[in-house]
């Protein structure tokens, strides 16, 4: 029986707030009650705002994603060309190397005198 003593309490407890509440809403003031309704002309356009500004939101993203395509294009061009850039530079060094090799051994060749064994250079 405690239950539904407990029921019936809580129940009327509830239903003294709404009634309290709703009193002081309609007694005390009605701009309370004017700002949750609002013309039909006041409505429209708040949904309209709000559609605009959801347009303007896709229309930030859609750039966003062009943006961020461009700037992967770019790194991606960036980094086969600085690629290009470094093995053309490890080639030109290596011929760089080839021919001062070369260019040595052909002043060793033209110095000797055949008197002293010959110094082999190891590699």
């Amino acid at each position: 029986m405690s239950w539904a003593r407990a029921l019936v309490l809580s129940a009327l407890t509830t239903f003294f707030v709404i009634t309290c509440e709703y009193l002081v809403l309609v007694g005390g003031e009605k701009s309370a009650v004017r700002q949750v309704f609002m013309p039909e002309s006041d409505a429209s356009n708040f949904f309209k705002r709000r559609s605009r500004r959801a347009v303007r939101y896709y229309e930030f993203q859609a750039e966003q994603r062009v943006k961020m395509a461009a700037n992967e294009r770019r790194r991606e061009y960036n980094e086969e060309q600085r690629n290009e850039y470094e093995n053309y530079v490890e080639e030109d060094r290596d011929e760089v190397n080839e021919r001062s090799r070369e260019t040595n051994e052909q002043l060793r060749e033209f110095h000797y005198d055949g008197l002293y064994p010959r110094y082999h250079w190891s590699h």
